[in-house]
């Protein structure tokens, strides 16, 4: 331990999965190095985000999704200041000044502000019982809609979408997903597999609006409706918004930090100020903006080795997968699905089974998978993918997945 003079200080604005593995990883490095400070908006410790969708659905209690308890924070003499967000940075003084009133001073400064969802800017959208579907309290007040109302309604027909969809169907309530294009999760599916996806929904009974407009939320004091642009309406005692999410960068703007869609980065993740950092939905890196776990945990790897001093990594983006969390749907995409000019489809077509592959190639080279019902291939694909493989050798094979391909080498 380091008894001499007193350690620099590394504050960290945000106490979520992206800013909370940045310093993970920075303790595996140098976890003398810096006198810690993270200030976090939410009055909770870290937890997986990413498993809200189980909470909701009543597959997990909050407990269960906690990534980092208040001991943690305490053994590596890490100070945290949850409930507390920093409402000023001054980049002059180096100091962050929180709501609170706390002020602190910094050596490094770690953005890790995350997202916001995008609420659609209707008529009604301020509404008591309209919530967004980004954190443990979302969660919290959705569930009490689910004991006193009937109706809920979920703009927005993605992956977010889909799950808070599930989860407040099995809660009881009846659910309308309203999305504004003809295709569901149409960033990860193609046509086909959506469609397949929209069936088995249905069958767990969920209801869609698909190609929908929503022009107003209804209610007087409280929502009671969704409006659309055809005119009809339909009742709802809840309206999810999960038509998106926007970076938060408002803090690093008003701080005079570059900003673009996000907090511009460069390959080290630091931005145009070199004592700030950034990592997580708040950043972009070379025209990108990212939501996906995978390239994140690769961010606070390389932004974790040059705080630490060892600066030979550099962030590179790569294919990112996804998988849908909805009990009894089977689901996965990876890579570039909606192919070019030159590519080639292999597809393979299963009904009675409920199964579908999609493979697209760009000559030997596998650039993009849609799997639907059955998905155990899906990292091996992904692997194929991200590293650029030549499947020339087991190209006739390649649709039946690992285990053939590898009898045939």
């Amino acid at each position: 331990m380091n008894t001499g003079a007193a350690k620099p200080s590394l504050v960290v604005i945000g106490n979520g999965m992206a800013g909370m593995r940045t310093v993970e990883e920075l303790q595996k490095l140098a976890p003398d190095r810096y006198g810690i400070t993270v200030f976090g908006a939410e009055p909770h410790v870290n937890y997986n985000r990413i498993l809200l969708s189980p909470v909701l659905a009543g597959e997990k209690m909050a407990e269960d999704i906690v990534l980092h308890p208040r001991e943690w924070y305490d053994e590596h003499g890490i100070t945290l200041h949850s409930g507390d967000p920093v409402v000023r940075i001054d980049r002059i003084r180096r100091t962050v000044h929180s709501q609170s009133g706390r002020e602190v001073r910094y050596d490094r400064l770690l953005l890790a502000t995350g997202s916001r969802p995008f609420i659609v800017p209707v008529p009604g959208h301020e509404l008591p019982g309209v919530v967004g579907f980004r954190d443990l309290d979302d969660v919290d007040t959705m569930l009490k809609a689910a004991t006193i109302g009937r109706h809920a309604v979920v703009i927005g027909g993605g992956v977010l979408g889909l799950e808070a969809a599930n989860g407040l169907k099995r809660r009881g309530m009846d659910v309308t997903v309203v999305h504004a294009t003809c295709s569901l999760m149409n960033q990860q599916l193609d046509k086909h597999a959506s469609l397949l996806l929209k069936g088995a929904l249905e069958d767990k009974g969920l209801r869609f609006m698909l190609d929908a407009h929503t022009t107003e939320i209804t209610g007087a004091g409280r929502v009671a409706g969704v409006r659309f642009r055809d005119g009809s309406e339909i009742p709802a005692d809840l309206v999810v918004m999960a038509a998106g999410v926007r970076p938060n960068i408002a803090l690093a703007r008003d701080s005079g930090l570059h900003c673009d869609r996000a907090i511009v980065v460069d390959d080290t993740l630091q931005t145009y100020d070199p004592r700030v950092y950034a990592v997580g939905e708040c950043v972009q890196h070379r025209s990108a903006t990212f939501g996906l776990v995978a390239p994140i945990w690769e961010q606070a790897k390389v932004c974790a080795a040059h705080l630490a001093g060892a600066g030979h990594r550099r962030y590179v983006q790569e294919a990112t997968a996804t998988r849908l969390k909805v009990t009894g749907v089977e689901l996965y995409s990876a890579g570039d699905f909606a192919g070019g000019d030159g590519s080639e489809d292999l597809v393979l077509r299963d009904p009675r089974r409920g199964v579908y592959k999609r493979l697209v190639l760009s000559g030997n080279r596998l650039s993009g998978a849609v799997l639907y019902g059955d998905v155990q291939d899906g990292p091996w694909y992904f692997d194929l993918i991200r590293g650029g493989a030549d499947i020339g050798p087991i190209r006739s094979r390649l649709l039946f997945g690992e285990a053939l391909c590898a009898q045939a080498a």
